[in-house]
């Protein structure tokens, strides 16, 4: 069974030798702080990262930012039926999001 690090390495000596790893962003200065990382998989890390700079969002995250809207949006109103349609809605995104979670970590054990 080949060696996964010792294949990355050789291939990014490979490219440091041929010039491929100069003159990139960021070069030169020191890495990003993100201490959440650390608990994160590489490869969702990456996934994670390429959709972000390609200006996507992951269907998860969107649910997630709709149901702090709807949260808040609770806690300011004070028209109790209004409330109930909120408390509605958010327990559906809140359900969405959790089939969403599951599907990726499905997705992602393989």
């Amino acid at each position: 069974m080949p060696r996964w690090d010792r294949i990355a390495e050789k291939r990014m000596r490979k490219a440091e030798r041929e010039g491929q790893l100069s003159g990139l962003e960021g070069e030169g200065k020191p890495l990003p702080q993100r201490p959440g990382d650390a608990f994160i998989d590489a490869g969702e890390a990456l996934g994670a990262r390429i959709m972000a700079e390609a200006g996507v969002l992951p269907r998860e995250v969107e649910l997630k930012k709709r149901m702090l809207a709807l949260q808040e949006a609770y806690a300011a109103e004070t028209d109790p039926e209004k409330r109930r349609a909120i408390m509605a809605e958010l327990a559906e995104v809140q359900m969405r999001h959790e089939m969403e979670a599951e599907a990726r970590r499905k997705f992602l054990r393989g």
